[in-house]
This record gives C-alpha cells, structure tokens and sequence, in this order.
C-alpha cells in the first residue's frame, strides 16, 4: 500500500511563467526519458520481482514511490508555468504562422507548438501524461523482463537518458524556480544511476555477469562468432579498440574481428498457396 503528503518532494516555484517551458517540461513528464515511464518501470520490476533477498524489490518499492513525487512536481511546474502567462506570450504565440493556424481552428493534436493549447482544451492549463508533442504516455518503453540483471543495466540507462533530458532542461530554463527545481531533479538521477550500479556490484560477477541470461548454457551457443565483432563495411575497414583485440569483459574468450560475408542460403520461399489471395502466377 501507499501513503501521500500533501507537500512536495522539494520546493516548486516560478517567477516568470512561460508556456513555451511548460511544454518542454512535458517531455520530462511522459516523454520515453520521463519520470512515468522510470517510475512505471521501478514498480513493474518490483512487483515482479522473483529473488531469495527481498531487499532488491524493496529497494525498486522505494525509488518507484519517490519518481511518484517527481511526476508531481514537473505536474505543479507545468501548471505554474501556464496559469499565469503575460499575455504578451499569448500574443506572440498568435504571430506564430504555426500557433495561429492553431489558434484559427485546426486540429491542435497535429501541430508542436499546439501542445501549449492541448494543455488549455484538454485538461484547464494542467499537466498531462504526454511529452513535449502531445504524445500520450503508453507504457511501451517499460522494461522489466524478470531479470535482475538486465532490469538493473535498463535503470543505468534510463537514468542516464533522463539526467541528460534534466541537464538540456536546466540548460534550456530562464526562470531560477525551474532551475532550482532541475537541479535537484538532476542530483536524483545522479544518485539512482549509482544506485544501480551498486546493486550491479554488490550481486557480484555471479549474479550479473554478462552475457544475461546467464542460466543459458553458454556452450550451447555458436562458439564460433560469440566474440567476433562483424565488419560490414565495403572496404573492409572498421574503428579498432577494446571490442577487437584481446580478452573479453567476461574472461571466457578473446576478441577477434570477422569480415562479414554470407554464410547463408539465399532466401527463395516456395510458391504461394492457392488459397492466399496471389496472383495466378505466384501460385505453383
């Protein structure tokens, strides 16, 4: 079960409303690097998460319920950043050939700049769970494939392209309440890709070592080309370094490069079937 404060996780504040911002901090909220999908993400690992040591499920529980509180927050900034727009943004928002049309009757689903509309038509000048182009938010970039060690790489990674979404946010903000409030955002994402990278290390080489899954059998594979890497290039050349030469990351092999080349049949299907729908001389 789940508790609620009334506060926010850290304080929300802005001094000079921007819609144009609002809609940036969209993307923040249900873009593919966004808190729902991280948060989602956290909660659907935990929730089935099968383990000896509950502590990791715990651990998802309580970082999945803090992404909660920062939905909340980018939610607060967003409606901050619309309810009290200087109409003179208004206005140059009409200028805008694009926001004009917007404005004139067209479909605002269909244009960037409408999502700043979206916004006012859809849900009263409050946040949505869409991103920056009124995309809503489908749960498709929610990775949690009940393997603890594929999950806790995916968490690094979402981590990652989130802190990155944060930074140009930060880079992008005027107003020093949104800067604030990125700041921190930045500083948590910091923490959590440490986090899980600690739970990486802390499961030890057993546990997480790659190739994932590591219940597979690996002489079962192709022994053959499991660590060559394939040129593909016409002539020949390729970008030389750790991935070419010398022993593999998990010590069971060396490094080695294969000028790729056919090692297949070509691929002629039979005739189609009477039945199919093809033309007369498709079918045999």
């Amino acid at each position: 079960m789940y508790y609620h404060d009334k506060r926010l996780q850290y304080p929300v504040q802005v001094t000079e409303p921007d819609p144009a911002f609002a809609r940036m901090l969209q993307q923040a909220i249900g873009g593919v690097e966004g808190e729902i999908r991280v948060c989602m993400q956290y909660f659907f690992q935990a929730w089935g998460n099968r383990s000896p040591t509950p502590k990791y499920r715990d651990l998802l529980l309580h970082t999945a319920t803090e992404e909660i509180g920062h939905i909340e927050m980018l939610a607060h900034a967003v409606a901050l950043n619309l309810e009290k727009a200087p109409a003179h943004l208004q206005e140059e928002g009409v200028k805008d050939s694009i926001v004009g049309a917007v404005m004139g009757g067209e479909n605002p689903r269909h244009s960037i700049e409408g999502i700043i509309h979206k916004n006012l038509l859809s849900s009263g000048m409050s946040a949505m769970p869409i991103d920056s182009d009124g995309v809503p938010f489908d749960m498709s970039h929610i990775y949690a494939s009940g393997n603890i060690g594929a999950d806790m790489y995916a968490n690094v990674a979402a981590e990652s392209t989130g802190r990155v979404l944060a930074v140009r946010l930060f880079n992008a903000a005027h107003d020093e309440g949104m800067k604030k409030m990125l700041h921190f955002l930045i500083a948590r994402d910091t923490m959590h890709q440490q986090q899980w990278l600690s739970v990486i290390e802390e499961l030890g080489a057993e546990a997480v070592n790659l190739p994932i899954p590591n219940s597979f059998p690996q002489d079962m594979e192709d022994q053959t080309h499991n660590h060559d890497f394939f040129v593909t290039s016409v002539d020949g050349s390729y970008p030389e370094g750790r991935w070419t030469t010398g022993p593999t990351l998990d010590g069971k092999g060396e490094f080695s490069v294969f000028r790729s080349e056919p090692m297949g049949q070509e691929p002629i299907l039979g005739p189609a079937r009477p039945d199919s729908g093809a033309q007369a001389a498709q079918i045999a």
